[in-house]
């Protein structure tokens, strides 16, 4: 009973947007790599028939759009048929890229909490810092990206660091405004038991205020832990670095391979779902050591 309402409320749902999803891919793949085929065939002098049309739209060497079964078969020759090791497996590209999305991550998530905990317990910074927080992200990473990288680079830093640090400017946002949020969500009746009590400002933040914050923190760690990536990829393009996912991005537009560019994107989506999966888990094991439910 249980296996059968569990097919039919989670498998069909997902089963179903998946289906009519790949269908409209493999209905764009014909519709956009069609022209190109009718063009070499004028040029032939010949005419092509839908029939003939169809297949050699799927099978495109560098397609406008590439179909689904070709994107897959360049996802399985990068990450099973290459050794890790080798520079045109994705899985290297994606440890290289994913280093610098940890250690930005990291570095976003102690600074986020941080100006949080100033934010919330210092009213002055609290109406001077919080404006210059939300502004910070008004400016495109696109543009502040190469900056970041040319002042570094022209003080003897490169390579994982600045790709962390674009990483860090992009995911310490929503960690602030999730952590300002989670430590003022007790209600006032709570923290005048604390002064009731007696309990000191560290008293009342560790007892009352921190644990109050955990589930607000760690839906800002699954939003933040997936911009992270962004932001390593990001700093990957503006350096030509031959490296990471965003390198995989930018040889393939060089070179037209919009086959490898797609593999390439679902990759950087697989690892930031893993990433946001992790972070779930985690949420839920600190959550149920807090007593509560996930």
């Amino acid at each position: 009973m249980e296996q059968a309402s569990f097919l039919r409320d989670r498998l069909l749902p997902i089963g179903t947007v998946l289906i009519a999803l790949l269908a409209l891919w493999y209905v764009f793949v014909v519709v956009l790599n069609a022209p190109f085929e009718r063009d070499t065939a004028a040029r032939a002098g010949t005419s092509i028939g839908f029939m003939e049309l169809l297949p050699k739209t799927m099978a495109q060497e560098r397609p406008v759009l590439p179909a689904p079964h070709q994107v897959f078969a360049e996802l399985w020759d990068t990450t099973i048929n290459k050794a890790i090791t080798s520079k045109r497996s994705l899985v290297y590209h994606a440890w290289v890229t994913l280093s610098a999305t940890l250690l930005g991550f990291a570095m976003g998530a102690v600074l986020g909490i941080l100006l949080a905990v100033a934010i919330v317990h210092n009213r002055a910074m609290d109406r001077s810092l919080m404006p210059w927080v939300i502004a910070s992200q008004t400016i495109p990473i696109l543009a502040i990206a190469p900056m970041i990288i040319v002042v570094l680079n022209a003080i003897g830093i490169s390579g994982l660091m600045p790709k962390a640090l674009i990483s860090t400017y992009l995911s310490f946002f929503p960690i602030v405004v999730g952590m300002v949020k989670g430590l003022r969500s007790p209600e006032q009746i709570q923290l005048d038991l604390m002064h009731t009590y007696n309990a000191s400002a560290a008293q009342t933040f560790w007892k009352l205020r921190w644990p109050a914050s955990m589930p607000y923190l760690f839906t800002s760690l699954k939003v933040a832990v997936a911009i992270s990536l962004v932001g390593a990829i990001v700093g990957e393009l503006p350096t030509g670095a031959v490296a990471g996912l965003g390198a995989r991005l930018l040889a393939g537009s060089y070179y037209g391979q919009t086959v490898q560019i797609w593999a390439a994107l679902f990759m950087a989506a697989g690892v930031a779902a893993l990433l946001v999966i992790i972070v779930g888990f985690a949420h839920s094991l600190v959550l149920k050591r807090m007593g509560a439910r996930a």
